[in-house]
């Protein structure tokens, strides 16, 4: 049998994009093993089901480091510990250091909660997100998945799945609707990258 490729998932928050992760890995539909959960809070609930699921946790906060080289050799140091191939960006709200970027080059995805190239780039995260698509008299909306390069949110998007934007929609309701689709493509997207069916 295969070995399981390996997964590193970044998180900031909650992490219920995690939680999709690990559902699809144990249910089978995720030929990889998440074998590590890179946190840039060390409150973040994901960290919580990470634990839940067995997972091991490295908290990352690269200003507590004396320089930026020293934050970026100790995560490259974690991540080939856990003999990591790729890596999953979950709500993960800090810039992946360009080291990481080029070694990864092609094997880091990102879910966003609209549907790029619209809505993306810096400061357009979470409910930001969803209060400029209403904002805009957007008649859909949806989530993308895209390979992470040097630009927020530039790379070749992968996957995307649309829903209308309903007329007593607000950034809460569409937010929860849009969730839900992220739930379902990330784990499908991850799988495809990993059977090289994206080459």
């Amino acid at each position: 049998m295969d070995s399981k490729a390996k997964i590193a998932v970044f998180i900031s928050g909650g992490g219920t994009n995690l939680q999709s992760l690990i559902d699809a890995s144990q249910q089978g539909r995720l030929s990889g093993e998440i074998v590590l959960v890179v946190s840039s809070k060390d409150n973040a609930y994901g960290l919580e089901r990470a634990k839940n699921a067995g997972i091991d946790t490295f908290v990352y906060i690269a200003k507590e480091y004396a320089s930026s080289e020293d934050a970026e050799r100790d995560l490259l140091e974690m991540l080939d510990e856990y003999e990591v191939e790729y890596i999953a960006l979950a709500g993960y709200l800090k810039l992946i250091p360009m080291s990481v970027v080029r070694k990864y080059k092609n094997h880091i995805v990102n879910i966003h909660p609209a549907l790029l190239p619209k809505f993306g780039g810096k400061g357009m995260y979470g409910h930001h997100v969803h209060e400029a698509v209403i904002a805009a008299g957007e008649k859909e909306s949806g989530a993308s998945v895209h390979l992470v390069d040097e630009i927020y949110d530039n790379g070749k998007i992968l996957i995307q799945e649309k829903i209308p934007v309903l007329p007593d929609d607000d950034p809460d309701s569409l937010a929860a609707r849009v969730l839900k689709i992220e739930h379902k493509i990330y784990p499908i997207a991850l799988e495809n990258l990993i059977r090289g069916r994206y080459n």
